[in-house]
C-alpha cells in the first residue's frame, strides 16, 4: 500500500512538523476500468516470484512507481468466483516514477486516509488502511512490535 506523510491540518507549520507529521497520512488508490472500482495496486505472483517481488512490480507496472517496502500489513483472504484469493500487502513510500494511464488502471488518486477508507470499493480493502493507521502510529497490525516503518530526511 502506497502511503505519503501528511502534515497535520493540511500543511506544516514548521520544518520539523514537515519531518515528523504523520497525523494525516495520503494513501494511494487505483481506478481499474475492467472491474470500475477503487482498490490498492495488487496482482499475480510470477513463477518463481516471492510475494514481496511481486508487489514491488504490480505497483510499478500498476501506478509507475518504485517504492520501498516497510512493515508487512495483514494478509487479506477473499474469494473471487468461487475460488480463494489471497494478497499479501506492504506499507510502502514512492521512490521514484511517474503515474500514467495504462491498461489495468486510467487513474491514480493521492487521498488522505479517512478520504482513502472511504473511496474504496471493497470493504475487505478498507481493513488494510486501519492498518497502515496502526503501523505508523506505532503498533504492529498483528499486535506485536512494529516493523520497519520508512523515515524521510
Amino acid at each position: 500500500m502506497l502511503w505519503l506523510p501528511g502534515a497535520s491540518g493540511g500543511a506544516a507549520r514548521h520544518a520539523a512538523e514537515a519531518r515528523f507529521a504523520w497525523f494525516e497520512p495520503l494513501v494511494a488508490l487505483v481506478h481499474r476500468p475492467k472491474y470500475d472500482d477503487w482498490s490498492m495496486p495488487k496482482g499475480k505472483l510470477e513463477a518463481g516470484e516471492d510475494a514481496l517481488a511481486a508487489a514491488l512490480r504490480e505497483v510499478r507496472e500498476e501506478t509507475g512507481l518504485g517504492c520501498v517496502p516497510g512493515a508487512e500489513l495483514p494478509v487479506r483472504r477473499y474469494w473471487v468466483r468461487g475460488r480463494p484469493k489471497e494478497v499479501r500487502y506492504w506499507a510502502a513510500v514512492p521512490s521514484g516514477g511517474a503515474f500514467a494511464p495504462n491498461r489495468e488502471v486510467d487513474r491514480l488518486e493521492w487521498l488522505p486516509a479517512a478520504a482513502a477508507r472511504a473511496r474504496l470499493t471493497h470493504d475487505h480493502d478498507r481493513v488494510l488502511v486501519d492498518a497502515l493507521l496502526a503501523v505508523l502510529a506505532g503498533a504492529s497490525p498483528g499486535g506485536g512490535q512494529p516493523d520497519m516503518v520508512p523515515t524521510f530526511p
